[in-house]
């Protein structure tokens, strides 16, 4: 008991040493601010802000803006944003000196002179990538990870690192080191995760650009729960070296890091500047493709495949009406509107997306958690990967008549042998062959889909692990997904929700009901899907949503 308190008390220490270093970092942005402003009185910090990134990065490119004014500008927003939301766990201070060093360089590179804010998980050389776990303190990275590199080498300058949630199995943002982030937009609301911090960041305007990484939807939920654009690109395009995974070494379910921004064309942005020489040179393993021009400023009509459920998560009355416009919106420009008939997505995410996660029966996930003081956020799946195999049998036998989905989980969290997970391995080959044949059977170039919202109350992230599946079926299938928001919630939306009973009628299909609740004025996106490495065709899809 005594080793207990005193292995307790050590971390204790740690988590009040890291807060510590993280209300520095925020009186060092504050004190920052303060000098430059007193330096330079007549600088026009709104208008500077107000400037979309195309606008401003070419702006800092001629010359027109000092990096310095556009640099003190965001951390001065970024500041007022950590204070309203949390979001921010680490102030990079040597971008400072980067900033001093871009005045009397030469204006290259595509982001040269603009801030970048980067989440907790992706490497920065000195600084800490804690995923949320105590452990992971105090262990500052030794070198920036690659899509840090070619950020700066393309002139950006990372100024500060975002909150997560712990071990990034979450669309929700806490932890017990850095605390619970807020949704920018209504406090009381989640931001979505795993970059949820940076959802925060640049929804509330705190930063023109961020990059966060995707395992299940952890770019698409913080951009459609803040109002946001966000790519998810297929799992290989960008260089994941130098960032750190929720759950390492698997395979089944593809990871993708990307960017958020406040519009279409500063992805598009964003992407032209990592999809360079240097990373291709930076991280061999990386497909040599730079960014296709042709596709993206293509102005051919496009035949677009939709859907507006996919028959396991019933929507929301705004996520149906949200494909509805959306699709009356594309037809009435010129392009033609194709039904896709979605099947098995039950299937897909129990078998192919729970059981590809934890195919060891969730031990390594386990092991994260040793020595940590909180396990909170992840629900369910912690509780059932420490279960013993003869409980978890017991339960989706007892399960199965009242809560099918809740035995399929159980199920799906078993210890697989080798020989299973190959096997696992070619069926989802097979899946992802079947999915691209139906597709092309239509001869459609894009989809779009329905997105996860509103934002939920904040809590219920943890208590919804099943709501996951209009995001995740797309990292199952490793193909490029991005979100545009298109409406708000409305008062009729609120009105329907009143008789929103779910498809399984089962206590989360309740809880999902009460966590939509409340959202009026909310934002509400779209999901817009392309095949494999098509990442222009995606952003080209989602410019012409965002443009109608």
């Amino acid at each position: 008991l005594l080793l207990r308190w005193r292995r307790r008390r050590a971390l204790w220490r740690k988590v009040a040493e890291a807060q510590e270093r993280q209300e520095r970092s925020l009186v060092r942005m504050e004190a920052a601010v303060q000098r430059f402003r007193e330096q330079h009185p007549s600088v026009n910090v709104a208008s500077i802000l107000s400037l979309p990134l195309p606008e401003l990065s070419q702006k800092l490119r001629d010359g027109s803006l000092p990096p310095d004014h556009v640099f003190y500008a965001y951390v001065g927003k970024a500041l007022q944003l950590a204070t309203e939301t949390n979001c921010i766990t680490e102030y990079l201070q040597e971008s400072e000196t980067q900033v001093r060093k871009a005045k009397l360089m030469e204006k290259q590179g595509l982001l040269y002179g603009v801030p970048v804010s980067i989440k907790d998980s992706i490497d920065c050389q000195g600084h800490d990538s804690t995923l949320g776990f105590i452990k992971n303190l105090n262990k500052p990275a030794a070198e920036d990870s690659v899509v840090v590199q070619v950020l700066k080498r393309q002139g950006a300058i990372p100024f500060v690192k975002t909150n997560v949630p712990q071990s990034l199995i979450s669309y929700d943002c806490k932890n017990l080191i850095f605390g619970q982030t807020r949704n920018p937009l209504l406090y009381t609301r989640t931001p979505g995760g795993s970059s949820g911090g940076e959802g925060a960041l640049v929804g509330g305007g705190g930063s023109i650009l961020g990059i966060g990484t995707d395992v299940g939807g952890s770019l698409r939920f913080p951009a459609a729960f803040c109002g946001i654009c966000a790519i998810k690109p297929t799992g290989k395009r960008l260089s994941k070296r130098g960032i750190m995974s929720g759950v390492v070494g698997q395979k089944a379910v593809a990871a993708a890091v990307g960017p958020l921004a406040k519009n279409v064309e500063s992805l598009a942005l964003c992407l032209r500047a990592l999809l360079s020489e240097d990373m291709f040179s930076l991280d061999s393993t990386v497909p040599p493709l730079p960014f296709n021009e042709e596709v993206y400023s293509s102005t051919k009509p496009l035949r677009i495949g939709y859907y507006e459920t996919d028959f396991f998560t019933m929507p929301s009355p705004a996520m149906r009406r949200a494909v509805r416009q959306t699709k009356q919106l594309l037809e009435e420009a010129g392009h033609t509107l194709v039904p896709f008939e979605l099947a098995n997505v039950d299937y897909v995410i129990f078998n192919y997306c729970v059981r590809g996660m934890f195919a060891d029966g969730g031990s390594s996930f386990v092991k994260k958690f040793q020595g940590e003081m909180e396990k909170g956020g992840t629900g369910l799946f912690f509780w059932l990967a420490k279960a013993p195999y003869w409980l978890k049998t017991l339960l989706c036998w007892i399960s199965k008549p009242f809560v099918p989905r809740l035995s399929s989980i159980i199920r799906s969290m078993k210890e697989n042998t080798v020989d299973e997970v190959w096997n696992l391995h070619q069926e989802i080959e097979d899946f992802c062959q079947q999915f691209i044949a139906q597709w092309k059977k239509l001869n459609l170039d894009v989809m779009l889909c329905p997105m996860l919202g509103p934002a939920l109350g904040i809590g219920y992230p943890a208590k919804l692990s099943v709501a996951v599946s209009y995001t995740m079926l797309y990292n199952a299938l490793d193909f490029p997904a991005g979100v545009v928001p298109v409406t708000l919630v409305t008062d009729e939306d609120e009105e329907q929700l009143k008789g929103y009973k779910g498809y399984y009628r089962d206590w989360w299909d309740r809880t999902l009901a009460k966590a939509f609740r409340g959202g009026v004025g909310m934002p509400v996106a779209v999901q817009c899907v392309a095949l494999p490495w098509q990442e222009e065709l995606c952003l080209r899809f989602m410019k012409e949503v965002e443009t109608l």
